[in-house]
This record gives C-alpha cells, structure tokens and sequence, in this order.
C-alpha cells in the first residue's frame, strides 16, 4: 500500500516494485502480454497465490494492464502499462550490473525454460550471457 509521502524517490520505487518476484515480472512482461498460466510456468518457483497478490498490486500501481476474454475456460493476459515501460532503462541497467556481479563471484545462472513464442519476441534478450564466465564489456 502507498504512503501519502516518502523519504525519497526510492523508498516510493521499493513500495511498487519490490519484493521478490515484481521485477521478474516486469521483465518477462517487457517482452509482450502473457497469460497468467505462463508467467506461473516461467516463475517456477512461484505459488499460484502469490502470483495472484504480485500481479494485482502491479496492476493497482498502474504499471499492469489485466484483460479478461470472454470465452471459457477464461483467459486473462497481462501487459505492461505506458508508464511501466518508464522503468527499462533502469531495469536493463541493473540485470547488467547483476550479470557482472555474478560472473565476478562465480554465480551460476540457471535460467528458465521459455515458451517458444516468448523466446521468439524476445530475440534472445531475456536470457543474457550471464553464467558465460565473460566479463562484461
């Protein structure tokens, strides 16, 4: 929940994009609307519960955009809003700051398993070179 005021700008930005898995979320929706179902399957270690929680705060924040189809079984797709993809600049900043913070401590990455579709949009981008042994450059 928002406050009506902050320290600084960062403890706002704490308040709508962290925790453990909005970030990731971001990220991945970055790349195109994706249904619920497969965000799950991507998040693997995620429960359909907090999924659930994660989603509609961001969609509350005003950075998710939530579309319900009228056809059964229901199908929701969830997309970024115009003012989630402000975050990207700081975003790719900082999973390259994480690349090169686990190539320099020996962190291996072990990336999930796209969907084809997903994989194809992103032309590669989600998953970096990140466990390459390479410095960045």
């Amino acid at each position: 929940m928002l406050k009506d005021s902050y320290i600084c700008s960062l403890a706002l930005c704490m308040d709508l994009v962290g925790g453990k898995w909005k970030l990731v979320i971001l990220w991945y929706l970055y790349h195109g609307p994706l249904r619920f179902s497969t965000i799950r399957r991507i998040l693997s270690g995620i429960t359909q519960k907090m999924l659930t929680q994660q989603l509609r705060e961001l969609e509350k924040a005003g950075l998710v955009n939530r579309k319900v189809y009228p056809v059964v079984p229901p199908k929701v797709e969830y997309s970024l809003t115009e003012q989630a993809l402000g975050l990207f600049p700081a975003l790719d900043s900082l999973s390259e700051w994480g690349r090169e913070y686990a190539v320099r401590h020996g962190i291996k990455r072990n990336p999930p398993e796209l969907p084809p579709e997903i994989a194809d949009r992103a032309g590669g981008r989600l998953h970096s070179s990140f466990d390459s042994g390479e410095p960045a450059g």
